[in-house]
This record gives C-alpha cells, structure tokens and sequence, in this order.
C-alpha cells in the first residue's frame, strides 16, 4: 500500500474542537474519493473503503449552467435550474455559464459549491465521503482555506496534496514495483502537469514534496486560448469566434518548434465556412508555453542532489491536457540536450493523462491515516 504524507491538519481552534463532538452516525458507509479539481475538466474517481473497487469514474467539464429567466416549460429536462458539466455545455443558449475556477483556484465559490453538489450526487449522497483533493503545485493558504469552505457541509472529510505528486502516484504501476526493471517514477522523476489554468512542475523523490520541490505557472491551456484569440481578432476583425471554438482550433492543432505552414483551419463565420491560415498564430501561442516552462523545468533539476541528478533525467514526464500539444516532448528534450544536460528523456503520460491526478488522489485517500483527514463540517 502507498505510504502517503498528506498536508498537515490545521492547529485546532474552538469551531475545529467543536466539530471533533459533533454527533456523527456510524452506520453510514466509508466511500473514498479522488478528485482532480480542474480549471476545465474534473475527474472523480472513488471506491468503498476497505477494498480495491472502483465503484465510480467519471470526468465531468468543471462548469454550472444557470437556467435563464423565461424559458419555456419543457426545453429543459426536468425544469431544472441549474446544469452541471456536458448538460450544461449542450443547453448553452439556455444558461448562464459559470467556471468556478481560474488559473486553478476557486475565484465563484457559489458556483463552486453547486459543482461539488453535484459530484457529490455522482458517488453517494448518503455515505460518509472522504475526498483527496489535487491542487496545484504550491497553492495559497488562502486558496486552501477557499476550498475548505466550500466543501463544508458537502464532503465528510478532506485531504489536499499538490497535483504533479499525485499524477505520479496515478502513473505509477503499482503491479509492476517487484519487477527488477522497472523504474518507479516516484522514486526519482520530474512530473509536469500542464492543465487549463496552471502548469505545474514538481520533483518526485520519493517524500511528499516540500515547497521548494514544486513550481506553479500560472500559464497554461487557458492562457494560449487567450493568445490565439487575440492573434485571430488583429489579423481577421470580426471573427466572432468565441472562446469555446479557438480551444477546439487548438486542440486540434497545437503545436510547439518550428512553424508549421501551411496550417489551413476551416471555421465557421457568421453561417459561412472559411479556411484560415493559422499556423503562425497557434506556434507563436503554443511555443509561449515552451518559454514559461523551461526556466522552471531547469531551475528544478538544478535544485536535485547531485546522487540523483542522472537518474531523474532519464525520468521527465509530461502529463496533463497540455501534454497532447505535438512536439512538447521532443521539444523539451532538445533544448536539455543543447543545454548541456546528460542524456536527458523526455516522455509523455500517455492517453490516461485524464485520471491520473485523480487516480492519485484516490490512492492516497486508501493509504491515509485516520489522523490526516481534515473533517469539514458545516
């Protein structure tokens, strides 16, 4: 079983004390969960306690819709007011859109709290919930405590642990830690979890990481959203592209190095199809990535013993939405390599990239000690 060492319970004030007497049913059951928290998209892993089972899995996009005033009887399921992930992307002409977060912290607590709501219905409204909750690397203790709060009176009790360590604990092959050859990538690795708000950077060492093992850039998918749409509104005025369609253009076509031409996109534009020439404006935006993130990458290996410095070259991995951006891999390797650095590997999670830091989180939830969980009460 994975020995974790989660975040420290806060010093008990008086609300705290009072929490630990309040009258708790014990014949509820004990679910477990792991949640990666994403800008864009959640994922929900979680499991009776006392078993292996993985009883839920599920990747919902981190968005409430608030139905709007007026409309008709019918046009949404159920009357609903409130929609949460892909119903509420679908019924967009119907609702308020709402991101609870940005840049990886909760900046709509209310939105935020429905959200939980809702994940909360997805595993078990009457258990006893306990949720490890990834977040980024090096977060605020305000944002902390913002998470605390909205998860009072929603979830029973609470772990946070940074995401890059969770995703290797995801990554990690726990079937495969007897075999000789295989390199445990929580031993010695470099993780970077680029996702929609934040990119994250961590050494992995075998410990839980202490601050200066991780490194957080507030720049990431969202951020080379922004790019490309300012780029697109300059060369073509009037687009009325929105947000939402420049990420599916990147998604689909992102890409970092050299400038790849021709790079024709079709969209469509007031009704009408139109190719544009992007290939300059998504490489300018996506190779901006590129330079946030090896400062940081460098800094950190610099910062590893030199014992285990040539072993935690050969273990660089990418995970993340930011990871399926073509080149990043190679691209990062080639710059090490003209760096000076010894035989340096740069590899790519993989197609799981989704679930790792939730499947993380999930088995640090099993391995926890009664005496990490933080109980969050109303």
């Amino acid at each position: 079983m994975t020995t974790i060492t989660a975040e420290k319970p806060p010093v008990t004030t008086a609300p705290q004390a009072a929490s630990q007497t309040v009258p708790r049913r014990v014949d509820r059951k004990i679910i477990l969960a792991g949640l990666d928290l994403g800008t864009n998209k959640s994922c929900i892993l979680a499991g009776p306690a006392g078993t292996n089972e993985l009883a839920i899995s599920k990747i919902v996009p981190t968005v409430v819709g608030y139905v709007k005033e007026g409309i008709v009887d019918g046009i949404i399921a159920g009357n609903a007011t409130i929609l949460y992930g892909e119903d509420a992307l679908r019924n967009f002409l119907h609702v308020n859109l709402v991101a609870p977060l940005q840049n990886g912290v909760i900046v709509h607590p209310e939105a935020a709290r429905d959200f939980l709501r809702h994940i909360r219905t997805l595993v078990d409204p009457g258990a006893d919930l306990r949720v490890a909750i990834g977040v980024p690397a090096n977060t605020e203790d305000a944002d902390r405590e913002s998470i605390r709060g909205c998860v009072s009176g929603i979830f029973d009790r609470l772990l946070l642990i940074p995401e890059p360590f969770l995703a290797a604990l995801g990554y990690r092959d726990d079937s495969r830690l007897n075999q000789p050859n295989y390199v445990d990538p929580v031993t010695n690795s470099l993780f970077i979890d680029i996702g929609g708000g934040t990119s994250d950077l961590c050494l992995i060492q075998g410990y839980f990481p202490s601050r200066d093992d991780q490194v957080c850039i507030s720049f990431a998918g969202d951020a080379i959203d922004g790019l490309i749409h300012e780029d697109l509104n300059r060369g073509y005025p009037g687009n009325g592209l929105s947000r939402q369609s420049v990420r599916e253009i990147k998604e689909a076509h992102s890409y970092v190095g050299a400038v790849r031409k021709p790079l024709d996109v079709k969209v469509i534009i007031g009704g009408k199809p139109r190719m544009l020439e992007l290939g300059e404006v998504i490489g300018r935006a996506c190779n901006t990535l590129i330079d946030r993130i090896y400062p940081a990458l460098t800094a950190l290996i610099v910062r590893a013993s030199s014992d285990s410095v040539v072993q935690l070259l050969q273990n660089i991995i990418i995970t993340g939405g930011g990871s399926q951006i073509r080149g990043i891999d190679t691209v990062l390797q080639k710059k090490l390599e003209e760096d000076g650095y010894e035989s340096p590997k740069v590899r790519l999670a993989g197609q799981d990239y989704k679930r790792y830091v939730a499947l993380g989180a999930f088995k640090a939830a099993r391995a926890a000690r009664e005496n990490q969980w933080q109980h969050v009460l109303d």
